[in-house]
């Protein structure tokens, strides 16, 4: 019987359209796991084509947690997540099966598996209101720069177009008075972690990339995208402006041709998948393995039962 500190948590990372569903779920059959998702998108509801969402078909053939919880009107930070993702993987465990996180946001996964300990400080929406205002009028980079003065760690690691990040940053700072860089200190859990990081060439990562986004044309992404707008739902929401949605605002309001917006849609993927490793590589217990290998399958496992 597995004691806190033997039992075992699989990681399986990749970049964006790497296969990790795919894998995940013959692992998770082979091993007898459930699967707790880390994409910080497959958590809207109504949003599926254009997250890559697990189909019905894939969440009968294994158990998958944190996928479609909340609307995409809703708030939903990496602290909420934190919480709800600790509580699937306890409840995994207690019923004797294995936990498995896949995903690719890359401040989900460090955030459980390095035990971010993250300021429990709810939106101020008066104050980010403000500070959204100050970015529009003085731009980004001034907005960045204020962070920089009252807490010079954490805009070290955030990117000044990043302003989502920077105005949370200022909003902890503001509430509690202290640089939010103070209160993110790390107490990792008590799980033996193995991390499975798949890997592909960037040619054919991006030839991945590309035809998925075609799938997701034909799958009917366009229209997924149009009628969350029709419900009200606004392009300011952070849902809404993730990848695969916001590429389209132009095209809906005729400033842009369909042609454009794929291929805008494609190109920011393969910008995204390109950021991602930064992520993977501070991850513990990792091991990489590449995605395109026909013995993929049994290569994950003779690793996992290999203990390393």
């Amino acid at each position: 019987m597995s004691t806190p500190d033997t039992q075992p948590l699989l990681a399986i990372v990749g970049p964006t359209a790497v296969g990790k569903t795919a894998l995940s779920i013959a692992l998770a059959r082979a091993l007898g796991g459930e699967i707790v998702s880390a994409d910080s998108r497959q958590v809207y509801r109504g949003m599926d084509i254009g997250t890559a969402k697990p189909t019905a078909a894939e969440r009968a053939a294994a158990p998958h947690h944190l996928v479609d919880i909340v609307d995409p009107d809703e708030d939903f930070s990496l602290a909420l997540y934190q919480e709800l993702a600790y509580a699937a993987i306890g409840d995994i465990v207690a019923r004797g099966r294995l936990p498995l996180l896949v995903g690719g946001t890359g401040q989900y996964l460090a955030a459980v598996l390095e035990g971010w300990q993250i300021p429990r400080v709810p939106p101020r929406p008066e104050l980010r209101a403000e500070l959204e205002r100050a970015a529009e009028q003085a731009g980004a980079a001034a907005l960045h720069a204020r962070l920089a003065q009252v807490d010079p760690a954490a805009a070290a690691g955030i990117l000044p177009g990043n302003v989502r990040r920077v105005i949370r940053a200022l909003e902890v700072y503001h509430v509690t008075g202290r640089p939010i860089s103070e209160q993110q200190a790390k107490h990792p859990p008590s799980y033996h972690i193995r991390t499975l990081w798949l890997t592909l060439p960037s040619a054919s990562l991006y030839a991945r990339i590309d035809h998925r986004v075609d799938i997701m044309i034909e799958e009917g992404l366009v229209d997924e995208v149009r009628g969350l707008v029709a419900r009200g739902y606004g392009w300011d929401l952070p849902a809404m402006s993730g990848l695969g949605y916001r590429e389209f605002e132009a095209y809906l309001a005729g400033e842009a041709t369909l042609e454009q917006a794929i291929e805008r849609l494609k190109f920011d993927t393969h910008a995204f998948a390109r950021r991602q490793p930064a992520w993977f590589r501070r991850l513990p217990g990792g091991a990489q393995l590449p995605a395109d290998s026909p013995t993929l399958l049994a290569d994950a496992l003779a690793w996992w039962r290999a203990g390393g």
